[in-house]
């Protein structure tokens, strides 16, 4: 009965100081999560943001004032047989903090009117094996106006 007694308030005085000791091991291993935490990736969105379904709401004929309702301001604007508005985005991530950036993904969105302000053509652009390429005609742009006006703002959007 007496060594019972004395392992059991051997055993109480040790806790506390047990406890205490094992204070800094806690902390080191909630300091090495936190910064494991810290260095995990991060997403990065530039640019216009497609708010979801929003193509869908402009059908071939909708006015110039239906779609600035719609997708709001453009990023730029240019002529090309009747007036095109341009919406530019990228999308880039970072793997490990304090590491470069890489672009996941770039779109222009154009919208091409024809003379009356009305919507003639729609493209959703992107980089596919290299090559602009558009994703709802599934066609690759060809040489002309159009793709002498998109290959600068890919090359735009790929610097960093």
């Amino acid at each position: 009965m007496t060594e019972t007694t004395h392992s059991t308030s051997r055993a109480a005085s040790r806790g506390p100081l047990a406890r205490w000791r094992r204070l800094p091991v806690l902390a080191a291993v909630g300091l090495v999560c936190a910064m494991l935490g810290a260095c995990a990736g991060e997403q990065f969105q530039k640019g216009y943001i497609l708010p979801q379904g929003a193509l869908e709401q402009i059908p071939i004929g909708a006015s110039q004032d239906q779609v600035l309702i719609v997708m709001g301001t453009p990023s730029t604007v240019a002529t090309l047989d009747g007036e095109v508005f341009y919406y530019i985005s990228q999308r880039s991530e970072r793997k490990v903090a304090f590491m470069n950036q890489q672009v996941i993904d770039q779109r222009v969105i154009a919208i091409y009117f024809d003379k009356n302000r009305q919507v003639r053509r729609l493209a959703n652009y992107g980089l596919q094996d290299g090559k602009i390429f558009d994703f709802i005609s599934r066609t690759t742009a060809t040489s002309g106006q159009e793709l002498s006006y998109l290959t600068p703002l890919f090359k735009l959007l790929s610097f960093n």
